[in-house]
């Protein structure tokens, strides 16, 4: 005969299953709201691409809050209720803010239930044409030997450029001036003048100039060649063997959202993700699409947290 306490321990673990199971059944209840930044940024051109696609498999609209810059959007997320009817769609500035900025009034990895990932902006290596360089290893090796005569690029500290370029000059072992612009569009003009001799550029800024041959690219700092860039190689594979950056642009739900909501919410986000029409759009857009689980949405958090952590504190780089 079992125990009495083991059988009210079996008999609520039921109940719960029982519970998970008739909420997944039910869920959504009311409309979706996806929190994001900006109106016209890269999380806002992620949402509402997707969007349309989700309300149509959820059975409930999808509606994009649009909270602006900085930690407002992942702050508004941390504190809504735990039901799976408010999402956040954001950077990695949402796990990365804590080591740019005192009192971040979140922990990410404590406050969000991951989702998935939505896309990957990978940064390409682009250099002036004038640069006599032809890959990565000529690059470093060209910093090397003029060390803080070369400039970079980049807008803000927690940038997706400048932290693949402080990336880069971490492991090169390598000093490359950086010089601060209000905006990608400014900071990519002063490469094609020649202002500055060397960015991480986002896809969208870089393939027109690429193409023209206003500026000359070298790599993508993916750890995989990028469809954007077909033919290109990484910078692992060109001269600094284990570099990697990726800018992810990530789905999250409040801690504590029931699995059957986070489980509904990937499988739908996933499969309009995978859609060759929505496809195609991002990659017009300068982006690739993913659609993770949970899980590897969770171990791009971890590792972005242990090496990029690590980098932002011994350099001492602050949000602007």
């Amino acid at each position: 005969m079992i125990p009495h306490y083991f059988s009210l321990i079996i008999l609520s673990s039921v109940v719960l299953v029982a519970a998970d199971v008739a909420f997944g059944q039910s869920f959504p209840v009311k409309p979706v709201r996806i929190v994001t930044a900006e109106s016209g940024g890269s999380n806002d051109f992620a949402a509402r691409l997707v969007a349309p696609g989700v309300s149509s498999g959820l059975g409930q609209q999808v509606i994009i809050e649009n909270r602006g810059p900085g930690i407002l959007p992942s702050e508004t997320v941390s504190r809504a209720p735990a039901d799976g009817h408010t999402l956040l769609l954001h950077g990695s500035s949402v796990w990365l803010s804590s080591f740019l900025q005192d009192n971040v009034p979140y922990d990410a990895l404590r406050d969000f239930a991951p989702i998935t990932i939505v896309t990957s902006a990978p940064n390409v290596l682009v250099v002036h044409p004038s640069l006599p360089v032809k890959s990565t290893k000529d690059l470093i090796a060209l910093a090397k030997a003029r060390p803080g005569v070369l400039n970079y690029g980049a807008s803000g500290a927690a940038s997706s450029p400048r932290l693949a370029a402080e990336l880069f000059k971490a492991m090169a072992g390598v000093n490359i001036v950086r010089i601060n612009y209000r905006g990608s569009g400014p900071s990519m003009m002063a490469l094609v003048s020649g202002e500055v001799q060397v960015a991480f550029a986002s896809p969208g800024g870089a393939i027109p100039h690429v193409e023209a041959r206003r500026l000359r690219a070298l790599a993508v700092a993916n750890a995989q060649p990028s469809p954007l860039f077909p033919g290109l190689p990484t910078v692992a594979e060109t001269g600094l063997p284990g570099y990697e950056y990726s800018a992810a642009y990530a789905l999250f739900a409040p801690a504590k959202t029931p699995d059957a909501a986070i489980k509904r919410l990937n499988q739908e986000f996933v499969r309009v993700l995978n859609r060759p029409d929505v496809k195609e759009r991002f990659l017009n857009g300068g982006v690739e699409p993913v659609g993770s689980t949970p899980e590897q949405l969770t171990a791009k958090m971890k590792y972005d947290i242990a090496k990029l952590g690590k980098m932002i504190k011994d350099l001492g780089l602050r949000a602007d």
